[in-house]
């Protein structure tokens, strides 16, 4: 493929629209698989290598990063991660395309952020062709166990994903929004502030 036939399909790439897996093909060496693999191998007492790995594997990595392993990566240099990250367990980013996390979020066990989803038509679906829009998640977010997060969304500041859900739409900032779809269940306030500050009676 020519620089000019590479440069036509990052731009369809980068407009959201369906490409192959042939013609994509040439991002093939940017992956970072074994990085990833070394990651989850390295104990997690080692906390400087695994530092040095995460800053090798991702776009860019903030301050106190913790990131739990096992995770996964579909290239790993297209994530961005601000200050203050935890990532539990078997989180998976499909970062065709941009992940971008603010400072301060908390994901739990299982998550999914997927740039990437396929067209519903199986004649469009030849050659593992799909599209791929970028998903953005603001400061201060926490996403529950099990989240399913789809292209192009963008979580708002503060918000809270209840367990279990799938985001195939932007949530706005400071809400608790859950269920397949996930909704806005209804807005966080200064009433949350003092949830859980006494023992049940």
């Amino acid at each position: 493929m020519s620089t000019a036939d590479e440069r036509e399909v990052l731009e369809r790439i980068g407009r959201g629209l369906i490409y192959s897996e042939s013609e994509a093909a040439f991002q093939a060496p940017l992956r970072r698989a074994d990085l990833v693999f070394a990651y989850n191998q390295t104990p997690p007492s080692d906390g400087a290598r695994r530092r040095g790995l995460l800053e090798s594997i991702f776009a860019s990595v903030g301050e106190r990063t913790i990131l739990n392993s096992p995770f996964s990566a579909a290239f790993g240099g297209n994530v961005h991660i601000g200050d203050d990250f935890y990532g539990n367990v078997n989180v998976t980013f499909v970062d065709d395309v941009e992940i971008r996390i603010g400072d301060g979020v908390m994901i739990a066990p299982n998550v999914t952020l997927t740039t990437t989803g396929h067209p519903v038509h199986p004649a469009r679906r030849v050659d593992f062709a799909r599209f791929s829009e970028p998903i953005v998640i603001e400061d201060k977010v926490w996403i529950g166990s099990n989240v399913v997060v789809l292209p192009g969304v963008r979580i708002g500041y503060g918000s809270v994903i209840g367990a279990g859900s799938v985001v195939s739409r932007d949530v706005p900032p400071m809400v608790v929004a859950v269920g397949v779809p996930a909704r806005v269940l209804r807005a966080i306030t200064d009433a949350d502030l003092t949830t859980r500050t006494t023992a049940p009676q």
